[in-house]
C-alpha cells in the first residue's frame, strides 16, 4: 500500500484514562462477586488509543487535553506509557487539584466490555495551548465527542485552515452540539448514532444527521461492519474482517486513529475505511485496549490477503 514518505503530523485531542482490565468467565450478576482470571493496568481512553494505533502504523503524533495534578500517580504512569509510544506530550495541560481518570474494565470470555470510569469535573476548565502553536504542520485533527467544550474553538480554526476534524463519537451528542457542524467525518458508534438521531435504523438515522451537518458520517458496527453515506447521499458499506475476539476494548478507537491516518496520508475515504476495519479486527485479536492496537505491516499483510 503508497503512503507518503513523510509521516503526516495528527494532533489528537482528548482526556486520557489509566485502565485496570479484569478478564472473566461471566460479568457478575448484581451484588455478586467473581474472581477475575487475569488482572492487566494499561493507559486508555479514546484518543489516546487512537494515537496509539497511529503511531504504531506510522503517524506523528501529538497529544493535547488534560490531566490530573503533577503530584498524582495516574499521570505519571500514562505519560510512560505514551512518551513510550513516541507520542508528543508537550501540549498537556495538568490541571492543578485534578485527579486523572479511572476505569474499572471487565471483559468477558467472549471478548465484550463493562466499564465504569471516574473523571474529575475540574479537567473539563482546561484551556488549551493556542492554536497556532497547536495546528502548526498538522494535517488532520482527531478528537474525542465529550471534548467540544474545550477544543470548539480550535476545531473551528483548523476547518478555517482546511484541516480535516475527525470526531470519534462513543456518546450520543446533542444535536446543537457545535462539533456536528465543527467536524469534517463524524466516526459513530451503531448505538450512539441511533441515540443522536432517535432513529433505531443506522442507515436512516445517518440520513437524519447528514441534514443537519455537511460532514462525512458513518457508524460503526463491529462484526458487521461499517455503514456510511457518500458525496451522493447514499448508504454504502465497508465490511469488518473476520477474526475471532477475545477483546473488542480500544477497537472503536482504533478504527478511528487508522481512518484519520490514511485519511491524513491521502486515501479516499472507501481506502481509508478499509484500512481501519483491517486494524480494529486485528486489535480484536488480542487483550491489552489501545495498547493491543497492530503495526502498519500486519494492517497491509491482512489488506493483501483478502
Amino acid at each position: 500500500m503508497a503512503h507518503s514518505a513523510i509521516a503526516p503530523r495528527i494532533l489528537c485531542i482528548g482526556i486520557p484514562v489509566r485502565d485496570l482490565t479484569f478478564r472473566v468467565e461471566a460479568v457478575p450478576e448484581r451484588g455478586s462477586k467473581a474472581n477475575a482470571t487475569h488482572l492487566a493496568e494499561i493507559s486508555g481512553g479514546n484518543a489516546l488509543n487512537a494515537a496509539i494505533a497511529m503511531a504504531r502504523l506510522g503517524g506523528r503524533v501529538a497529544f493535547a487535553g488534560p490531566m490530573g495534578d503533577p503530584q498524582e500517580t495516574s499521570s505519571g504512569f500514562i505519560l510512560e506509557r505514551m512518551a513510550a509510544e513516541g507520542i508528543d506530550v508537550g501540549r498537556i495541560v495538568r490541571v492543578p487539584g485534578a485527579a486523572t481518570p479511572v476505569s474499572a474494565i471487565i471483559i468477558d470470555a467472549s471478548g465484550e466490555r463493562t466499564l465504569t470510569i471516574y473523571r474529575d469535573p475540574a479537567l473539563w476548565s482546561v484551556k488549551l495551548s493556542d492554536a497556532d502553536e497547536l495546528l502548526a504542520c498538522c494535517q488532520a485533527v482527531l478528537v474525542e465527542s465529550r471534548c467540544g467544550a474545550f477544543c470548539i474553538d480550535l476545531c473551528t480554526e483548523a476547518r478555517r485552515r482546511g484541516i480535516p476534524v475527525i470526531v470519534g463519537v462513543d456518546r450520543a451528542m446533542a444535536l446543537a452540539d457545535d462539533l456536528l457542524t465543527a467536524a469534517s467525518h463524524l466516526l459513530f458508534a451503531s448505538e450512539q448514532v441511533q441515540e443522536t438521531a432517535g432513529i433505531t435504523e443506522d442507515g436512516e438515522a445517518l440520513k437524519r444527521l447528514a441534514k443537519l451537518t455537511p460532514a462525512f458520517l458513518a457508524a460503526t458496527r463491529g462484526p458487521h461492519g461499517t455503514i456510511w453515506l457518500n458525496e451522493a447521499g447514499q448508504l454504502e458499506e465497508t465490511p469488518a474482517f473476520p477474526v475471532e475476539a477475545v477483546d473488542t476494548l480500544g477497537a472503536g478507537d482504533v478504527f478511528h486513529g487508522a481512518f484519520t491516518l490514511r485519511l491524513a496520508e491521502g486515501g479516499g475515504l472507501r481506502e481509508a475505511l478499509r484500512f481501519a476495519a483491517a486494524a480494529a479486527a486485528l486489535k480484536c485479536t488480542r487483550h491489552g485496549g489501545g495498547l493491543a492496537a497492530p503495526q502498519r505491516v500486519e494492517v497491509e499483510e491482512l489488506l493483501r490477503s483478502v
